[in-house]
């Protein structure tokens, strides 16, 4: 069984819908993109999954059950919007959090003590959240949504807030997450992120799913349109040739852009002709590039 499974769920307000017929799968051991612009439909989506509020249609099952009492044991949320009491000491908030999810107090405190010392804030164990910088704070709340050793974890912008040091930290434990049997569902504006950390995803615009599938398959669906050229001499003719809609010098070649991945052999012959050729790529779309076409120019700011 699925740890997470949703099967044409609906939620609406009134006349609007929220989420239209949503399906997908959460493997155990996966990373799962959730991806939107504002207003997609993203945060809902996430909210039914945590039972927080529920689907008007469809169905969402855990490792093949409907929603109960006991999954707030297994089930781990880092709100996008943080939620820790700022006048509460680090260590009675969390520790209080996780004993509310089914664990003993002398765990969750060992539990706590051991992350801080891996993401190097142990000085932190007695002191208030408003006392921490903006980092740190981060940093207690994913602690906070890990700690209770969660199976299911729904991460909202979790890197939001942190220096590249610590994003590079938190990604880290994600992944050792991921390769420990968690199954995680992550939501994030960061293309380079879900590039990064899944192999399959839901890209929502207006409740729909515009795009899933694998990343491998869904960059597969679209073309190929910049060649990167490195070359140890200049290059004449490039911009005059059929197919190259754009060409930027840089400081070792070329970046050009195509609207005919066919041209590419015909860029490289008439590089080879005239110069020593270091580097030729014909680069596959990135994540941004593809969500920027499929929600038809929506910010996702």
């Amino acid at each position: 069984m699925k740890p997470l499974q949703l099967q044409d769920v609906v939620k609406q307000y009134g006349d609007k819908t929220a989420v239209n017929s949503l399906s997908f799968e959460v493997e155990e051991g996966e990373i799962y993109g959730l991806l939107g612009a504002n207003g997609a439909g993203k945060t809902t989506t996430m909210r039914m999954v945590l039972g927080l509020i529920y689907p008007d249609g469809g169905s969402i099952h855990y490792s093949g059950k409907p929603f109960h009492d006991g999954l707030s044991r297994i089930l781990g949320y880092l709100p996008e919007e943080r939620g820790m009491y700022p006048k509460i000491k680090v260590s009675e908030q969390v520790v209080y959090l996780a004993q509310l999810r089914g664990m003993s107090r002398k765990e969750a405190d060992s539990n706590l003590k051991y992350w801080l010392e891996r993401f190097n804030v142990p000085e932190n164990y007695n002191k208030k959240i408003e006392e921490l910088s903006k980092g740190n704070q981060q940093k207690i709340g994913f602690i906070a949504s890990i700690v209770h050793k969660p199976k299911l974890l729904i991460l909202d912008e979790a890197f939001s807030g942190l220096d590249p040091v610590n994003v590079e930290l938190l990604k880290e434990t994600v992944k050792e997450l991921r390769d420990q049997g968690t199954s995680i569902l992550f939501s994030t504006h960061r293309m380079e992120h879900v590039e990064e950390l899944c192999r399959n995803l839901t890209i929502l615009q207006k409740g729909n799913a515009v795009l899933q599938g694998s990343l491998r398959e869904l960059k597969s669906r679209y073309p190929r349109e910049h060649i990167i050229l490195r070359t140890s001499g200049p290059v004449e003719g490039l911009q005059n040739m059929a197919g190259v809609s754009d060409v930027k010098r840089t400081d070792d070649g070329y970046r050009l852009r195509i609207t005919d991945e066919s041209v590419a052999q015909a860029i490289l012959h008439v590089a080879m002709t005239q110069t020593n050729v270091q580097q030729f790529e014909l680069k596959e779309p990135t994540l941004n590039e593809i969500f920027i076409k499929a929600v038809g120019g929506e910010s996702n700011a």
